[in-house]
């Protein structure tokens, strides 16, 4: 994976999907932090984004999504486990089979990464903002999807 670090802290770079169905957005956090993200992962050296996203949805749901098309390339930065942080990440549109059983969850469920639990949600894309979500610029985008690709740069250093 493209993830290495650096004397000033932590590089990676990341690839992310937004899946929404009947105005709600499927979000996931590690079972042991407080906070929600979108599903994807770390690109592989030689691995470009798209197929690094599929991969990796793959591992995590067991389904074959389909890209729709990129929203955005998102320079992030943060602190994660006391360390700076510096993301790169393309993030995007994902559609699942319509007869995938993901779309039928009405409570959380669970997936796994290298042994890592992960606890998968559907929320409502109007109640984003009652609830830990990083980066937090997707509160208020993600009901509003640019109609084209947007260049984000975000800061997340408290």
């Amino acid at each position: 994976m493209i993830s290495f670090d650096h004397p000033q802290g932590r590089f990676s770079h990341r690839t992310v999907g937004v899946i929404i169905q009947a105005g709600r957005v499927l979000l996931h956090r590690a079972e042991n932090e407080h906070f929600w993200t979108l599903p994807g992962g770390r690109v592989e050296f030689g691995e470009h984004t798209s197929a690094a996203l599929l991969r990796e949805i793959g591992e995590e749901l067991e389904v074959a999504a389909q890209v729709e098309r990129l929203l955005w390339v998102v320079e992030n930065f943060f602190v994660y486990q006391g360390r700076q942080t510096h993301e790169l990440a393309f993030y995007f549109l994902l559609t699942l089979p319509p007869d995938c059983g993901v779309y039928q969850h009405t409570q959380p469920f669970e997936g796994d990464e290298e042994g890592v639990k992960l606890i998968f949600q559907w929320f409502a894309l109007d109640q984003l903002a009652e609830i830990v979500v990083y980066p937090a610029f997707l509160a208020h985008t993600l009901p509003n999807l640019p109609p084209t690709m947007q260049h984000l740069v975000h800061h997340h250093l408290d």
